[in-house]
């Protein structure tokens, strides 16, 4: 099974208009994370922020069986770290535009953006977090 860094890597190589960088340092801030048995099923890169003129926020984002993980290594020291597991997804909604798409997931705690993405890789990431995270969450009990 390709590692996490190499798997952010060939999302990088599919989708090169996609704005990242330091994704061994990023990979590894996700890859400490991965608790035991929990399976990695698809990995993307972005910018966690919704300006498109900073592009110093390169995440690495790792779907797993379990949750989202987002990893940011810091530029000199320490390290950013989000997880959204799927009973705290609320919605996912994707935006296109000239060059580069944003993706933004809701979440019971907060209101996360990834951008600066190849708009070409919106409907991948779109497909595999929101049937993941759709077929995961487990339904209210007002549902039920």
């Amino acid at each position: 099974m390709a590692s996490i860094y190499e798997r952010a890597v060939e999302f990088k190589k599919k989708y090169p208009m996609t704005i990242s960088w330091r994704l061994k340092r990023n990979s590894k801030i996700v890859e400490k994370y991965l608790d035991n048995g929990e399976k990695v099923l698809y990995v993307f890169t972005a910018q966690k922020n919704n300006n498109p003129i900073d592009i110093l926020s390169t995440a690495v984002i790792a779907l797993t069986n379990q949750r989202i993980i987002i990893g940011r290594k810091r530029v000199v020291f320490g390290y950013f770290f989000d997880s959204v597991t799927p009973d705290l997804f609320n919605d996912l909604k994707v935006l296109s535009g000239v060059i580069w798409g944003k993706v933004h997931i809701d979440t019971a705690k907060e209101f996360i953006t990834l951008s600066n993405l190849d708009k070409r890789a919106l409907p991948e990431i779109e497909k595999m977090v929101g049937t993941c995270m759709r077929n995961k969450k487990q339904p209210s009990k007002r549902e039920m």
